[in-house]
């Protein structure tokens, strides 16, 4: 699967994907003011596609989640970007994952996420953040 994530300055995505993510960048439509775009890290590929301000309202940001067997190697990766929202962590889900979640510059939800480990507990329910700032419920 490749996702296709909107983008209303699909340069700046690139820069923030390449530059803080560590995606490199597979394709351009254009080198001077792309429209549409390939990402690629670790086997994952992502596509930005270019929206219209007068449409953006209409148009649905997604929330991707991505397996990764390191997730907390790559949380201490992303935190040193400086990639996350005040209420971004690091957590032990009860739905038996270990998970963190943050926005891309267009508000699209990346979710990073292993599965719990036998014998690892979920994190107590009074500690367990909403992933993304403004859900009531979890993903």
């Amino acid at each position: 699967m490749q996702p296709v994530l909107p983008s209303r300055d699909v340069a700046a995505a690139i820069g923030f994907y390449v530059g803080r993510l560590g995606f490199e960048l597979a394709f351009a439509d254009s080198i001077r003011d792309p429209g549409y775009a390939g990402l690629r890290r670790d086997g994952i590929e992502l596509h930005l596609q270019w929206h219209d301000a007068e449409e953006w309202s209409r148009v649905e940001r997604p929330m991707l989640r991505f397996v990764v067997p390191e997730v907390e190697a790559l949380f201490d990766e992303y935190r040193d970007q400086g990639v996350f929202h005040e209420r971004t962590a690091l957590r032990r889900t009860p739905w038996g994952t270990r998970e963190f979640a943050f926005y891309d510059l267009d508000m699209n939800g990346l979710t990073f996420y292993r599965d719990l480990a036998e014998g690892e507990a979920p994190d107590p329910a009074e500690e367990v953040a909403d992933p993304v700032p403004g859900e009531d419920a979890p993903l």
